[in-house]
C-alpha cells in the first residue's frame, strides 16, 4: 500500500509535466488551497472524514484524526486522505485532522442531527416577480461556482438565481432578473448583486468567471452587466431607470458593461463598456439577437504566470475574444481577438456552447479551444478545423502514450458528426461523420480493458477507444452523455446524470446505478446538470452540488466509498481548476485535467515500486 501512495503521488506531478511539458508551476500564480476537512455521516453509526492531500505536503506524510480532541485512530493515515469513524451521537462534533510530519491541522464541525451522505447549504431564495405582460415567475438555484473570497483557503459558493421564464434570443418573451448569491459552506449568505432587468436570463447570457485574479488570495467575480444592476452593497451600475427591453422582451440596444466585483462584499470594484459592443445587430447575422446575444467566457494563464479573464461575444458567425488582466486596481486589456479582422475569415462560426482552455502547444502559456478552432495565448489564431459549431467538447490527455492534449467534439452541421483531434495542431486523428445534428458527446475512462479514455456520441455508433475502435457497437442501458464524476474510489470514472451516479459494467455491457440522490434536482432540461460537479472538498474524489426539490437549499453530495488512493488535489492542476471556473458556461461540460487519469497508472514500475494491478 506504501508503494501505492508513493507511485501514485509521484505519478500524478510527472503526467503534470508529459501533458503540460512547459508550465513552470514555481511561478504559476495558483490559489493557496487550505486542507479542505469534511465529515460526512455515512450512516447512524459512521461517519467518513476526508481532507485533501497537497503537494506542498511531505511525500511521506501521514495524518492523525481528532474528535472532539480525542484521537480516534489508532495508527497514522498514510495510504489515503479518507478515515471512517464509529461515532453514533447525534450533538455537534469537532473533527480534526492534523499532519504529523507537517505539524499542520485543520478542522470541520459536523453540525448537529447531520444528514447522510451530504451537507445541506441553506438558501436565501428571492422572491418570484411579474413581468411587463403580466407573466408570474419564481427562481429556482441553477449553475453555480466555487472561490475563496475571504482568503481562509476553502471556498465559498457563488450561485446564479434562474427566473423560470428564462430564454434565450431564439424565444421571445421577457425574462425575471438575474441574481448572484454568494454563500459559506455552513449556509452564511453573503451578498446578492441583482443585474437588473437589463441582463435577460437564460444559458447564455451570463458566463460568470470566479478566480484569484490578482493574487491576493482572495477570489473576484467578473460578468456582464448593465445599466440597473445592482452590486452587493446595494450600489447602481450606471442608470437606475433605464429599461432598454422591447416588447418582445429582447435586448437589442443600451449599453453593456463588464464589471469586477469583489468576491467578499460583492462590491462592483471597476466597470468597463463591454467588448465588442453589439453594434448593429443584423451584422451578426439576424435582427433579434440570437447571434449577437451568445456569450461566453473564460480564465486563461496567458503569459504563463497570472491568469486573465476571457470575455467573449459570438459562435455561429461572428466571434469576439477579448482577453484582460486585473491588478486589484485597473482591468487592463491584453488583446482583442476577431474573426472580422483580416485573415481570420475561417475562425467565423466555429465556435461550441462552451469552450476549453489549456497549454496545447508547450510553450508555457494557455490556449482556448474555441469549440472547432484555437485561439492561441497572444490573441491570434493558432487552427481552424472549418467543422463549425457544436454542444459539446471535452479535453484532456486521453491517451497515455500520445503526447499532450487531445479533444473530442461533436457537431451540428448534418456533415462532421465527432472528431477526436490534436488539441495543439487540429489534426484529426478520428472522425464519425453523421448527417444529423450530434447535439451530444461524451468522455470519460469508464473501460479498464481499453487504452486512455473511451468516447462515445449520440451518433458515434458506439463506445470508442483512443484509436477510434468500437468497443461496444450495441446501445449501453443508462449510458449518458451528460456529465461524469470520480466517486467510487477506484480509477475509473462514473457517470452523473440528473440526481444518480452510475458506473459502466465492461463485463455486461451496461450501466449500473451506484447512487440515487433523493430529494434532489438537476437543472437544464434534458442537459440535467447539477449546479456544480468538481473536487470542492475532501480527498481527490469529487463533489456532486444539486439544489432541492423545493429550492430551498443546496445538497454538496460526498463520496463516503472507502478508497485506498490518495493523490495531490486536482485543483492544483490548471486546467482542471480551470474546467471547474468555466463549467457554468452556456451548455455545462464536466471537469477534466490536463493529464491521463485511469487504470493506465496500474501495473506499474517506478522508482523501484512495483504497483499492484489490482
Amino acid at each position: 500500500m506504501k508503494c501505492i501512495t508513493v507511485f501514485l503521488s509521484l505519478c500524478l506531478m510527472a503526467v503534470f509535466m508529459i501533458a503540460q511539458p512547459n508550465y513552470d508551476f514555481s511561478k504559476l500564480k495558483r490559489e493557496h488551497l487550505g486542507r479542505g476537512v469534511i465529515a460526512i455521516r455515512e450512516n447512524p453509526s459512521t461517519i467518513a472524514i476526508s481532507w485533501r492531500y497537497l503537494s506542498s505536503d511531505p511525500m511521506d506524510e501521514s495524518f492523525d484524526i481528532y474528535r472532539n480532541g480525542e484521537k480516534v485512530n489508532r495508527h497514522p493515515v498514510k495510504h489515503a486522505t479518507f478515515f471512517q469513524d464509529i461515532y453514533k451521537g447525534t450533538e455537534s462534533v469537532l473533527y480534526t485532522v492534523k499532519a504529523i510530519k507537517g505539524g499542520t491541522e485543520s478542522s470541520y464541525q459536523l453540525p448537529a442531527d447531520a444528514p447522510t451522505g451530504y451537507l445541506n447549504i441553506p438558501l436565501n431564495r428571492p422572491e418570484g416577480g411579474t413581468t411587463p405582460a403580466g407573466q408570474s415567475y419564481s427562481y429556482t438555484p441553477n449553475d453555480a461556482s466555487i472561490g475563496d473570497v475571504d482568503g481562509d483557503g476553502e471556498y465559498e459558493i457563488i450561485l446564479k438565481w434562474e427566473p423560470s421564464n428564462a430564454h434565450d434570443n431564439s424565444h421571445f418573451g421577457y425574462t425575471g432578473e438575474v441574481y448572484i448569491d454568494c454563500y459559506k459552506l455552513n449556509g452564511k449568505h453573503l451578498w446578492r448583486i441583482n443585474l437588473g432587468k437589463n441582463i435577460r436570463a437564460g444559458a447564455h447570457y451570463t458566463q460568470f468567471m470566479v478566480y484569484d485574479l490578482d493574487g491576493d488570495d482572495k477570489a473576484e467575480i467578473v460578468m456582464k452587466t448593465a445599466d440597473g444592476t445592482v452590486d452587493g452593497t446595494g450600489k447602481v451600475i450606471g442608470d437606475a431607470n433605464a429599461d432598454y427591453r422591447n416588447k418582445d422582451g429582447y435586448i437589442l440596444k443600451g449599453s453593456e458593461f463588464l464589471t469586477v466585483f469583489n468576491g467578499l462584499t460583492g462590491a462592483a470594484m471597476t466597470t468597463v463598456d463591454y467588448t465588442p459592443a453589439r453594434g448593429n445587430v443584423a451584422d451578426w447575422g439576424d435582427i433579434y439577437g440570437n447571434r449577437c446575444d451568445r456569450f461566453l467566457a473564460c480564465v486563461a494563464y496567458l503569459d504563463g504566470v497570472h491568469p486573465s479573464v476571457v470575455m467573449c461575444r459570438g459562435y455561429y458567425t461572428r466571434t469576439v475574444l477579448a482577453a484582460y488582466d486585473w491588478n486589484g486596481k485597473e482591468l487592463k486589456e491584453r488583446w482583442v481577438f476577431d474573426s472580422n479582422n483580416p485573415g481570420c475569415e475561417d475562425y467565423a462560426g466555429q465556435g461550441n456552447h462552451n469552450l476549453r482552455v489549456g497549454d496545447v502547444d508547450g510553450d508555457g502559456c494557455d490556449e482556448i479551444i474555441y469549440g472547432s478552432c484555437a485561439i492561441d495565448h497572444d490573441g491570434k489564431g493558432l487552427y481552424s478545423t472549418k467543422m463549425g459549431h457544436g454542444d459539446a467538447i471535452h479535453m484532456t490527455q486521453f491517451d497515455p502514450s500520445r503526447k499532450g492534449l487531445q479533444v473530442w467534439d461533436c457537431h451540428e452541421n448534418k456533415r462532421d458528426g465527432s472528431t477526436f483531434r490534436d488539441a495543439a495542431t487540429g489534426e484529426i486523428l478520428f472522425q464519425i461523420k453523421d448527417k444529423t445534428d450530434v447535439g451530444r458527446c461524451m468522455a470519460a475512462d469508464i473501460d479498464p480493458t481499453q487504452p486512455g479514455v473511451e468516447m462515445w456520441s449520440l451518433a458515434s455508433g458506439g463506445i470508442r477507444n483512443v484509436k477510434g475502435e468500437v468497443i461496444k457497437k450495441d446501445r449501453v442501458r443508462g449510458l449518458s452523455c451528460n456529465m461524469a464524476v470520480w466517486w467510487d474510489g477506484d480509477l475509473l470514472r462514473e457517470l452523473l446524470d440528473k440526481n444518480i451516479v452510475s458506473k459502466y459494467n465492461w463485463e455486461k455491457g451496461i450501466c449500473e446505478r451506484i447512487a440515487i440522490f433523493e430529494g434532489a434536482l438537476s437543472n437544464n432540461g434534458t442537459k440535467a446538470t447539477p449546479c456544480l460537479q468538481g473536487d470542492i472538498v475532501g480527498d481527490w474524489r469529487e463533489e456532486v452540488l444539486l439544489r432541492t426539490a423545493d429550492n430551498t437549499a443546496l445538497r454538496l453530495y460526498v463520496s463516503t466509498i472507502p478508497t485506498d488512493y490518495r493523490f495531490h488535489t486536482f485543483l492544483e492542476d490548471p486546467v482542471y481548476r480551470i474546467s471547474i471556473a468555466t463549467q457554468n458556461v452556456a451548455y455545462n461540460q464536466p471537469t477534466q485535467p490536463g493529464f491521463y487519469f485511469g487504470p493506465e497508472l496500474r501495473g506499474t514500475v517506478f522508482r523501484g515500486c512495483k504497483i499492484p494491478k489490482k
